[in-house]
């Protein structure tokens, strides 16, 4: 099954389960900063969303409260929204490394982190 397209709330909410693990809505909710902190029913209804998108999961109760997992690993969100990213620019990376160079948001270490992965692909490619 694809990944879901997931929306701005429901990736926070998919953070909060990544980083606590399994919680209830009322502990997700509670992960949010409280002057930005969205109601109860919002995280609830957006949890049950996700639960229909199959992006978490139902792992148990206690007391009336339920308790849910991510059923996604946060690496799969990752490439997904970089996939989306990349579609909006035809597939061409070009201009995304060239702004993330620009804006300095990409260091000298990470592009050599990312030349020894491209290095590593090509030698598996000339390998086979």
């Amino acid at each position: 099954m694809p990944l879901p397209k997931l929306t701005k709330l429901e990736l926070q909410i998919m953070e909060a389960l990544w980083t606590r693990g399994a919680c209830s809505v009322r502990q997700i909710q509670e992960s949010f900063p409280a002057r930005k902190r969205p109601a109860y029913t919002t995280i609830q209804t957006t949890v049950y969303r996700l639960e229909v998108k199959m992006a978490l999961r139902r792992t148990g109760k206690i007391a009336t409260a339920l308790i849910f997992e991510a059923a996604v690993s946060r690496e799969a969100a990752q490439r997904r929204l970089i996939d989306e990213l990349l579609g909006l620019f035809g597939g061409r990376s070009r201009p995304i490394m060239a702004h993330l160079v620009e804006s300095g948001s990409l260091t000298l270490e990470e592009v050599r982190e990312a030349e020894q992965a491209l290095l590593k692909i090509a030698g598996e490619e000339k390998a086979k």
